[in-house]
């Protein structure tokens, strides 16, 4: 494996050994990409405090999300065609993540299935699920994470219809790709990817094909997928869709202080402050600079985990200092999975500790859970988005 000391450096590997239109999918955002951006750079703008004398030894990062026991207050984000980044990539990052000791979420929109990541890993993940109209559908999904002892489960409320994504509309996106001329010719620079994927079975959405009414194949896949997401969905539904579960449930997609507090009226387990990357409402307002309001308006009544925009340790660490009892990460962990697979999502996970962890020391923290406000420096203005700065 090449010598990375960053996850960008795996980014910039990444991107020469995946295909084009799937580094596209994952390194854009709708429309400006003005939240894709920020979501990155609103986190440069909180600075650290140094503290210097304090004893630095015997430092732990251990933490809890949802009452599960982490290494680190890290989970992998769920990330639709995750199996098309890496063969099998859904089973390599859940075999990292629980090696590791975080845990990992499954996308419904998923290369591999439930039943096959839980055939290939020895620790229970998160699944998330997109509402669909289809409710035979939603509730025999809900079962096969069940029966695969999911342990929680993940529910975004973000993605109702899809946002105005250019790349991937230029691009062609699907799963398998469309072999036209320009695919081909950039196929023919991905070897390495190449050959792994005629190496596995596993190339259409898992969790769907062969599962949906009438979803045999990739071109029907297209079409029920098209009209399937719930344009319906409200709390009531969601209210719904907790009985249906009975346990552990996070509402992802928050990013307002008003629904942070209907989350926590509905009894959910906690919610993940997230705007999808950057992928659905370009103009929202990064995660990190919404994530002070929602923490005031919901205080402890609900545990938050903040997503999008994390990059390094140290994103991990203003995050966690602003409140958030935990992050999730996607892009980074997909940086190493497309740039070595398994072994890749470990070298992400086992960077982005190194940082969090001497990072935390030079602030003059031992404990991950001692951390807050009194270690950054906040620009004025920051925590309240009404007021620009």
């Amino acid at each position: 494996m090449a010598v990375y000391t960053t996850i960008e450096d795996m980014r910039r590997v990444y991107k020469r050994r995946v295909p084009k239109m799937f580094y596209d999918y994952c390194e854009s955002g709708s429309w400006t990409e003005q939240t894709f951006t920020e979501n990155k750079t609103d986190f440069q703008k909180i600075h650290l405090r140094q503290r210097v004398a304090v004893n630095m030894a015997n430092r732990s990062t251990r933490s809890e999300m949802i009452g599960q026991d982490v290494a680190m207050p890290v989970a992998l984000a769920p990330v639709g065609l995750t199996g098309m980044q890496h063969a099998d990539g859904e089973i390599a990052a859940a075999r990292a993540a629980g090696k590791f000791g975080v845990p990992f979420t499954l996308s419904t929109m998923s290369i591999c299935s439930i039943e096959d990541v839980a055939e290939h890993t020895e620790k229970p993940f998160w699944f998330q699920l997109y509402v669909m109209k289809d409710w035979d559908f939603v509730a025999r999904i809900l079962q096969r994470a069940k029966d695969a002892k999911c342990s929680a489960l993940v529910l975004t409320l973000d993605l109702q219809l899809m946002g105005q994504r250019h790349k991937d509309i230029k691009n062609g996106l699907s799963a398998p790709p469309k072999l036209t001329p320009a695919v081909i010719a950039d196929l023919a620079t991905k070897w390495r990817w190449g050959m792994g994927m005629l190496g596995t079975k596993r190339r259409f959405f898992g969790n769907i094909v062969g599962h949906a009414k009438g979803v045999t194949d990739a071109a029907a896949l297209g079409a029920w997928t098209a009209e399937q997401f719930d344009l319906e969905l409200d709390w009531a539904k969601i209210e719904r869709l907790r009985d249906m579960w009975g346990g552990k449930l996070i509402l992802k997609g928050i990013n307002d202080p008003e629904d942070a507090v209907m989350a926590s009226k509905i009894g959910a387990d906690a919610i993940t402050v997230s705007n999808h990357g950057g992928r659905q409402l370009d103009g929202a307002m990064s995660s990190i600079r919404m994530l002070p309001s929602i923490m005031d308006a919901v205080g402890d009544d609900i545990e938050v985990h903040l997503d999008s925009g994390i990059r390094t340790g140290q994103d991990v660490l203003k995050a966690l200092a602003l409140g958030a009892k935990g992050t999730m990460i996607g892009r980074a962990f997909v940086y190493g999975l497309g740039a070595g697979g398994e072994a890749g999502v470990s070298k992400a996970l086992e960077i982005l500790h190194a940082e969090l962890d001497k990072t935390m020391a030079l602030c003059g923290e031992r404990d991950v859970k001692a951390l807050g406000r009194h270690n950054l420096i906040v620009p004025q203005g920051f925590e309240d988005p009404t007021v620009s700065i």
